[in-house]
C-alpha cells in the first residue's frame, strides 16, 4: 500500500496567526475560463518587531502581480509554492495587492469559484478560499470584507456578494458592476460571491426592533415558484431565534441561492447563504413531505448558523462543534416546535443511530473535537454534527434550562465577534450554573458510544428500589479502557396506570439519574406499603448512549405500555423488534406473534390521534442498526429476517392497510405536519403492503392515482420492494419527470436501493447519470452503499468492487465527494468473514491507487 498518507494537523500544534488583516478589498472581474481577482489588504504584525512570515495559501492560482506598500515585487521578493505565498521580510504595517487570474469552469472540485449551470458560484469551507486568491485560509483571521463585482450584464443580470450592497455601475461594452459591503469581521470560509441570471422570490420580514429586512431566494429562471416554502420557513425561523434565544437578524438584506452542484446540503456564508437546490425547490408535485422537512430544518440551520458560526466563529477547525454541534441543537428544537416534539425527537434519534453509531464503533471513529485530522474536509461527520448535538442537549439537561438560557446569553455577549473554543463555550455555562463542567467535557475527547447497563432489585419490606447502572464504551481507539463518562438519564416512576410515584424531592415523579463512574448505585425510598413502582429511565433519550436493562420480553412489554414517554415507549418497543430480528437471523426465528401484535396495536392505537407518531411504530430498526448488536454482522440475513418481520406486519394489519389505502390521500395538499403525519402514515402501510402477496396489487393503482410526489414516490417505492411488475411504473415515472433533474434523482435513488450492484452499475450507464453532479453520484453510489446494505455487503464482493470504481472515477475531479462515498466502509470489520475479506482486498487495492489526500485519509484510517 501507499505510505505517503496525509501529514496530520494536530490541535496542540495551534499557534496564533502572527498578523491581523482588519480589512480587504477584492475586485473580481468575471470569466468562466479566466476570472481575475485583484485584493488589497490591510495588514498590521501583533507584536511590533517580530520576525515571523507574512504566509498565505493559495491552490491553482495563477500570479498576475504582486505589490507591498505601491511597489511591485520580483519573484525573487517572495517564495511561491503549489500551496502558499510567502514573504520573508515585511514591515510591522503593511498594505498587499495582489492580481491572480482563476479558471471557474475548470473547478470540478465545487470547491473556491466554480460554475454551475451557467453561473459563478463558491464554496469556501473549509478552505475553499485560498482557490479564489492568496489568504491566510483559516478561521481565527477575520476580517472585514469590501467586494466589488464586474462582469456582462446579459450573462450576468445578479451580482451577489456578503453583507450589504453598496451600489452598482453600468460599464461600456454591455458589463456592469456591483459593490456589497460586509460590515461584520468574518473568516474566510465564509465568503461568498454568486453571479448569473436567476429568479428570485422576493419577501421581507420585520425584525423584533422594527427593522425592515428585504429577503430574496435567487433560483433557476422558471423555478421561483417552488422558493416559496422555503422563504416561509426563513421567516419562521427569523422569528423563532428571536423568541427562543433572543437573536436578532443584522443586516437589510439576506439572501439565499440554489445551486444544483453543490458538496454539501448548504452554506451560511454571512448574509448569502448558498443551497443545494434540493434543500430550496418544492411543490406538491415534486417534492415529498420529506423534503418539504428537510428544506424546513436546514433553512433553519443555516440561518441560525448567523449567530452561532458567523457572528461567533471557530478559532480552529478542531473547534468545528463549537459551532455545528450547537447549531443542529437548534435547528432540532426549531423543528420540535413547529412540528411534533416526540415525533421529532425520535427521528433525531433513527438518525443519529443510522449515522453516528456505526460511524462510532468501526475504524473512522473519533471524538466530537477531535486532537488530530490528516484532511479537513473529512471531518464533516455525524459525530461533529449530530453527537455534538446530544452533548448540548445533555449540557441543558444537567444545568436545567435556566441555567443554560444564562449561559447562552452570556456567550453571545462575551464571544461576540471572536473566534471562539470549546472552553470559551463552557466558561460561561460554569458562571451561569455555578457548576464545574471539566468532567463534562470530556464528552468532546473521547470517541465511542457507552453502553449503560441497569439493573434494579425491589424490597417489599422497605419500599426500597435499588438501581445499578454501570458503563462501558463501545469500540473506537480508547477501547473499553477508556475513562468513564457522566451520563445523565431522564427518569420517572411510573405507577403502571398511566401515571408517576411522587417522590420527595420530585412531586411529579421525575428525576435525573447521573452516572458518574464506571459503577454507579442509587436507592430510592419510598412510602411503607407502596406498590413497586417501574422505572422509565432514559426519557426522551437523554444521553446518547445504548442502555439494555435486566428485563424480560414480558416486563419489557408491561413498561412499554405503562410508559408517559413517548420516545421511551417508542424505543422500548423498537429494542424488542431489534433483539428478535437478530433471533430470526441468527436462529432461524419465526416472527413472534405476540411482538407483531404489539407493534400493530400501537400503531392502530396511536393512529387517530397522531397519525405521524402512529407511522414510527411500523419502522423497523434498520440493516445498519442491526450490525452493531451482531458481530460477525451478515447484512444479507438481517435485511431478510427485517423483510420477514415486515411481512408477518403486513399479515396483521391486512385490513387496516386495505381499509386505509382505499381512502383518497388528504386534500387539498398542506406541507404542515397534520397533512404530513397522514401521508407518513399511508407510505408506512404502502411499505408492508409491498411484502404481502394480496397488498401488493393496491400499488400499481395507488401509484397511478397519486396526486403528490410523497403518495407518487412512496408508491413507486413499494412496487419496486415489491414482486410486483415495476418496470412499468418507473417508466411511466420517468417519462413524467426526466425534465426535473431533482425528481430523477429520487428515480435512481429508488432503484439503488434495491437489488444487487448490478443494477446500480447499470444505472451509472444511464444517459442521464453524470459524475460532475454531486447530487446525481449520490442518488445512486451513496444510496446503494449506505441504504442497500445487503446488495454492498454482499459476499461475492461486488458491491465493494463496484463503489471502489466509482470513487476512482469521481476521486481526480471532486475529492471531497469521493472521501464521503468511502466512508460506507465503515462496518468492514464487523462483517461476516468472507464479506470482510472482500472489502479488505478493495480497500487495500484503493490504498495503492494514486487517490487525492481526501480518500487517502479515509482509506488510510479504514485500514490502519
Amino acid at each position: 500500500m501507499r505510505t505517503d498518507t496525509p501529514i496530520p494537523v494536530r490541535l496542540d500544534d495551534y499557534v496564533p496567526f502572527p498578523f491581523e488583516i482588519d480589512s480587504v478589498r477584492l475586485d473580481f472581474d468575471l470569466d468562466p475560463r479566466a476570472t481575475r481577482v485583484d485584493a488589497s489588504m490591510d495588514v498590521v504584525r501583533k507584536s511590533a518587531g517580530g520576525t515571523d512570515p507574512f504566509v498565505l495559501d493559495g491552490e491553482n492560482l495563477k500570479l498576475g502581480s504582486i505589490r507591498l506598500d505601491g511597489r511591485a515585487l520580483a519573484p525573487g521578493d517572495y517564495e511561491l509554492t503549489d500551496a502558499a505565498l510567502v514573504l520573508h521580510d515585511v514591515p510591522d504595517r503593511f498594505c498587499l495587492e495582489t492580481s491572480v487570474t482563476i479558471d471557474p469552469s475548470g473547478n470540478t472540485a465545487l470547491s473556491g469559484l466554480y460554475m454551475s449551470g451557467g453561473r459563478f458560484c463558491t464554496q469556501c469551507e473549509a478552505t475553499g478560499f485560498r482557490r479564489i486568491t492568496f489568504w491566510p485560509d483559516r478561521p481565527d483571521v477575520m476580517s472585514r470584507y469590501t467586494v466589488s463585482v464586474t462582469a456582462g450584464k446579459a450573462a450576468c443580470p445578479v451580482l451577489l456578494s456578503n453583507g450589504s450592497p453598496a451600489g452598482t455601475t453600468d460599464l461600456p461594452d454591455g458589463r456592469h458592476q456591483a459593490v456589497w459591503e460586509d460590515p461584520h469581521r468574518k473568516p474566510s470560509y465564509l465568503f461568498a460571491l454568486c453571479a448569473g441570471a436567476y429568479d428570485t422570490f422576493r419577501d421581507t420580514f420585520t425584525t423584533a426592533s422594527g427593522r425592515e429586512v428585504a429577503l430574496a431566494i435567487h433560483v433557476d429562471p422558471g423555478e421561483a415558484p417552488k422558493a416559496a416554502w422555503a422563504m416561509d420557513c426563513l421567516k419562521r425561523a427569523m422569528a423563532w431565534d428571536e423568541e427562543a434565544f433572543g437573536r436578532e437578524y443584522d443586516l437589510d438584506v439576506f439572501n439565499i441561492v440554489a445551486v444544483r452542484d453543490f458538496n454539501f446540503g448548504a452554506m451560511e456564508n454571512k448574509g448569502l447563504n448558498v443551497f443545494n437546490s434540493a434543500y430550496v425547490l418544492a411543490d406538491e408535485a415534486s417534492a415529498t413531505d420529506a423534503d418539504f422537512e428537510a428544506i424546513e430544518s436546514i433553512v433553519a440551520h443555516e440561518y441560525f448558523h448567523n449567530w452561532t458560526g458567523n457572528r461567533i466563529t471557530c478559532r480552529d477547525w478542531f473547534q468545528l462543534c463549537l459551532k455545528e454541534g450547537l447549531t443542529v441543537f437548534r435547528d432540532q428544537e426549531f423543528s420540535a416546535d413547529m412540528r411534533s416534539r416526540p415525533v421529532q425527537r425520535i427521528k433525531d434519534v433513527i438518525r443519529l443511530r443510522a449515522r453516528q453509531f456505526p460511524e462510532d464503533a468501526g475504524p473512522l471513529a473519533h471524538p466530537v473535537r477531535p486532537s488530530s485530522y490528516g484532511a479537513i474536509d473529512n471531518l464533516y461527520t455525524a459525530t461533529v454534527y449530530e453527537k455534538g448535538a446530544e452533548l448540548i442537549r445533555m449540557l441543558k439537561g444537567l444545568i436545567g434550562p435556566d441555567a443554560f438560557a444564562r449561559g447562552m446569553d452570556l456567550y453571545f455577549t462575551r464571544h461576540d465577534g471572536t473566534a471562539a473554543t470549546i472552553e470559551d463555550f463552557y466558561a460561561c455555562f460554569e458562571e451561569a450554573s455555578g457548576e464545574d463542567l471539566s468532567h463534562f467535557r470530556a464528552w468532546y475527547s473521547e470517541p465511542g458510544t457507552p453502553r449503560v447497563t441497569l439493573e434494579e432489585s425491589w424490597d417489599a419490606a422497605s419500599s426500597t428500589l435499588a438501581i445499578a447502572l454501570s458503563q462501558a464504551r463501545s469500540s473506537g481507539p480508547s477501547g473499553h479502557n477508556a475513562p468513564a463518562l457522566p451520563i445523565p438519564l431522564a427518569s420517572a416512576l411510573l405507577d403502571g396506570k398511566g401515571g408517576h410515584v411522587a417522590l420527595p424531592d420530585a412531586p411529579d415523579g421525575t428525576f435525573l439519574l447521573r452516572l458518574d463512574g464506571r459503577n454507579d448505585s442509587v436507592r430510592i425510598a419510598l412510602p411503607p406499603g407502596t406498590a413497586r413502582p417501574l422505572l422509565s429511565a432514559g426519557r426522551g433519550f437523554s444521553a446518547p448512549v445504548i442502555l439494555t436493562r435486566d428485563a424480560d420480553f414480558g416486563a419489557t412489554l408491561a413498561l412499554a405500555a405503562a410508559e408517559t414517554d413517548p420516545f421511551n415507549r417508542w424505543d422500548l418497543l423498537q429494542g424488542l423488534a431489534r433483539q428478535h430480528m437478530l433471533d430470526m437471523a441468527c436462529r432461524g426465528a419465526a416472527p413472534d406473534a405476540v411482538l407483531v401484535d404489539t407493534l400493530a396495536g400501537a400503531c392502530l392505537k396511536a393512529a387517530p390521534s397522531d397519525p405521524a407518531f402512529a407511522a414510527l411504530f411500523l419502522r423497523l430498526p434498520d440493516v445498519a442498526e442491526l450490525m452493531l448488536d451482531h458481530v460477525p454482522a451478515d447484512p444479507v440475513a438481517l435485511a431478510a429476517a427485517r423483510r420477514g418481520l415486515k411481512a408477518a406486519l403486513a399479515v396483521r394489519l391486512a385490513g387496516d392497510i386495505a381499509r386505509a389505502l382505499g381512502e383518497p390521500a388528504p386534500a387539498p395538499f398542506r406541507p404542515d405536519a397534520a397533512q404530513a403525519g397522514q401521508r407518513a402514515l399511508r407510505a408506512g402501510f404502502m411499505d408492508l403492503a409491498a411484502h404481502s402477496g394480496t397488498l401488493c396489487a393496491l400499488l400499481p393503482d395507488l401509484f397511478a392515482g397519486a396526486t403528490c410526489m410523497t403518495e407518487q414516490q412512496a408508491a413507486l417505492s413499494a412496487l419496486v420492494a415489491s414482486p410486483a411488475d415495476s418496470p412499468a411504473a418507473l417508466s411511466a415515472f420517468y417519462r413524467q419527470w426526466r425534465a426535473s433533474p431533482l425528481v430523477i434523482d429520487k428515480w435512481f435513488a429508488v432503484q439503488a436501493r434495491h437489488g444487487p450492484a448490478a443494477l446500480s452499475e447499470a444505472l451509472t450507464r444511464h444517459a442521464d447519470f453524470d459524475l460532475g453532479n454531486p447530487n446525481r453520484v449520490r442518488s445512486v453510489a451513496a444510496v446503494f452503499a449506505t441504504q442497500n446494505l445487503a446488495g454492498f455487503h454482499a459476499p461475492d464482493g461486488s458491491g465493494h468492487r463496484f463503489l471502489a470504481d466509482i470513487v476512482r472515477q469521481v476521486d481526480p475531479r471532486n475529492p471531497a465527494l469521493a472521501a464521503r462515498l468511502l466512508t460506507a466502509f465503515e462496518h468492514w470489520r464487523s462483517l461476516e468473514p468472507v464479506s470482510r475479506e472482500s472489502a479488505r482486498n478493495v480497500l487495500e487495492s484503493l490504498g495503492k491507487d494514486a487517490l487525492s489526500q481526501n480518500a487517502r485519509d479515509i482509506v488510510a484510517r479504514a485500514t490502519g
